[in-house]
């Protein structure tokens, strides 16, 4: 394309007419969105205490980490992390995780399944028309 060219598509004064129907659909979207119920607002209330005891479990447990990590040894000893010791918490923990992976999906799946039958239940006196 030339400047001529593009300056005079730029000029004309074109006027632009909307299909037919499109202002009546645009006005029926508007509708429906004004008929419909508001989103639900999530329950900032009840999760709070859960977000809090969830904070402090975690800080009492870096706070935990850090006092281990900072505690001292007497010179010549060694550091509280030597290999063996890792070693032998890196074991320890191994063989009593397990019962504790195994315990917790047990109870996810529990709870998971309860809930969907607790939300499959039709409320009493309600009848749902098609």
């Amino acid at each position: 394309m030339k400047d001529r060219e593009l300056d005079r598509i730029l000029s004309e004064d074109e006027t632009i007419i909307p299909s037919s129907g499109f202002a009546e659909s645009v006005m029926e979207a508007v509708r429906r969105e004004a008929l419909a119920p508001a989103p639900i607002r999530f329950p900032w209330k009840r999760a709070l205490p859960g977000i809090f005891a969830g904070a402090l479990v975690l800080s009492l447990i870096s706070v935990g980490v850090v006092l281990y990590l900072l505690q001292g040894t007497p010179a010549g000893e060694g550091s509280p992390l030597s290999l063996p010791e890792l070693e032998r918490l890196v074991h320890s923990a191994m063989g009593g995780a397990s019962g504790w992976v195994a315990f917790g999906l047990v109870v996810s799946l529990v709870t998971v399944k309860l809930s969907m039958r607790f939300a499959s239940r039709r409320p009493s006196g309600v009848r749902y028309t098609a």
